[in-house]
């Protein structure tokens, strides 16, 4: 039986005076973390939550975060993680569509309640989890666990629903992956062997906790029973000085947060000898970066970690051995790894056959982490989940040893600074401005972001409109990090097959020639 809450119960039994999670000057033993999940458990049952029900919750990185991750299936219920990027409007689709009964929120985030109730969710419980003054209507986190006896866990497990993690969407909405205790277990128990995972580790959670690469360092730090270190929010300053003062051993890091601390002034006086391994991922790095990093930051040892949350979220990892340029495995860093233990991999042609190896074709997964589907989305589950298999819509090939290479992408989509952000997504939102007549979003190279978003647009006749009036208006409904950031304004017709479908390629050719691969 794998359940998540199991490695609550183990830890405080067998570390239970040992520190489990140090935020700022805040320490908890394992003793002290279980009563508090015990506890708040308690409290979500007495407001009515019940067997199911979905626990959204919108905050920085905390040690009350990483005991949410735990209250909330020790209650029975789901988690549901928002994106801390999104703008209201997102995070308001994403509440409605779960049907979140109660919302957890911090000082940050208080002050989007009211957005998102002018959106229309229907937020009757809000639980402040902050630092700061109470906010009005709000209960109080400290206040529930000291008001309420622990309750019994629920002990869901397996095939139950653990958590809905949404993602950017195809068709311009967000989607909601789900999955349950086996998935995301599976994933975990493959990640502590891998990166060297045990109690006297200490992980650093300095990317954000909604994401699921933080969230597979959070249960395979539990399983390991090592010690969890936070920041609310990646700066390379806050980086360094949390490896520097709290000994962090174990840190995961999307590239372009590597390239920020690696090129940070502090890091040639600081004290980094503790760190002792490095998990990146999320997107490519470039090889020049990888080899500085592992220069720079020379005690620690390198993996590469490639999935996505479908997969909650590890398919691949490259290991220790193969982050070298010279000797037997020297060759590999422009791969992204192996399959992961309990995975599978095969490279699929269109109509889904298994490609020959070194031929280009999609890449798919199949394996305990593999997601059950799409929240409330049959018809884009049907699409991404054929007979067990995951289409991850990235393109690649397989060498003779298993490893795999990505090419480009099947899906519409860019990573920008380890973030997915889908086509359609950005093409509504500029749509709405009133001098668009057409646009296509594509990603371009970008050294500081590895892609970043680019928006082709033909306007309406007789209309005129800037760059920066198309970007204000398009933040409007979407994050920030999927706005374009830059605009190319186009005369001529966008190219079109014979049968008149875009051909989204051709637009994106010309920012691509020269490079090996088609994405970043």
């Amino acid at each position: 039986m794998y359940y998540l809450t199991q490695s609550v119960h183990r830890n405080a039994q067998t570390r239970g005076n040992q520190i489990a999670t140090i935020n700022g000057d805040r320490e908890r033993t394992w003793k002290e973390v279980k009563e508090r999940v015990a506890r708040f458990a308690g409290a979500l049952k007495s407001i009515g939550v019940e067997e199911g029900d979905r626990v959204a919750i919108l905050a920085l990185n905390s040690d009350r975060y990483f005991e949410y991750y735990f209250s909330v299936p020790w209650a029975g219920a789901c988690v549901v993680p928002l994106n801390v990027r999104w703008s209201p409007a997102e995070n308001a689709y994403s509440l409605k569509d779960a049907g979140a009964k109660v919302l957890v929120v911090d000082d940050t985030f208080a002050k989007m309640v009211p957005a998102l109730k002018a959106q229309g969710v229907p937020l009757d419980t809000v639980i402040f989890i902050g630092d700061g003054e109470l906010p009005e209507g709000m209960l109080s986190y400290e206040k529930l666990i000291s008001e309420h006896q622990p309750a019994e866990d629920a002990y869901r497990n397996n095939d139950d629903l653990a958590g809905i993690y949404y993602t950017g969407g195809t068709t311009g909405f967000p989607k909601g992956v789900m999955l349950t205790h086996s998935n995301i277990w599976s994933s975990a128990i493959a990640l502590v062997s891998s990166i060297g995972l045990d109690e006297e580790a200490r992980i650093l959670h300095a990317a954000p906790m909604f994401h699921l690469a933080d969230g597979a360092m959070t249960q395979g730090g539990m399983l390991a029973g090592s010690t969890h270190v936070f920041i609310p929010m990646f700066t390379p300053a806050a980086t360094i000085k949390a490896i520097e003062e709290k000994k962090t051993s174990h840190a995961l890091l999307v590239p372009v947060m590597i390239q920020m601390v690696i090129n940070d002034p502090l890091v040639k006086e600081a004290d980094l000898s503790a760190l002792r391994f490095v998990l990146y991922g999320a997107s490519p790095i470039a090889e020049a970066v990888l080899v500085q990093a592992m220069n720079t930051l020379s005690s620690a040892a390198f993996a590469q970690g490639y999935g996505q949350t479908e997969l909650a979220p590890l398919a691949t990892m490259l290991a220790t051995k193969y982050h070298t340029t010279e000797g037997p495995f020297a060759g590999k860093l422009k791969s992204a790894g192996q399959a992961i233990p309990c995975v599978e991999i095969k490279i699929k042609d269109e109509e889904g056959k298994e490609l020959p190896l070194g031929e280009i074709g999609e890449i798919t997964v199949r394996g305990p982490n593999a997601m059950t589907g799409y929240w409330n989305k049959p018809e884009e589950t049907a699409v991404s989940l054929r007979d067990g298999w995951v289409h991850t819509g990235d393109a690649g090939y397989m060498d003779e040893e298993g490893f795999v290479f990505l090419v480009d992408r099947v899906k519409d989509m860019i990573v920008s600074g380890g973030e997915n952000v889908y086509s359609a997504e950005v093409e509504n939102a500029v749509s709405n401005h009133p001098a668009v007549q057409q646009v296509v979003v594509i990603g371009i190279p970008s050294e500081e972001w590895g892609e970043q978003v680019h928006a082709e647009i033909i306007l309406k006749e007789g209309m005129t409109a800037t760059a920066a009036d198309i970007i204000a208006k398009t933040k409007e409904y979407i994050a920030n990090y999927k706005c374009p950031r830059s605009i190319s304004f186009r005369t001529e017709p966008f190219p079109l097959s014979g049968a008149g479908k875009l051909l989204k390629r051709d637009v994106r050719k010309p920012y691509w020639e020269g490079k090996d691969r088609q994405i970043n």
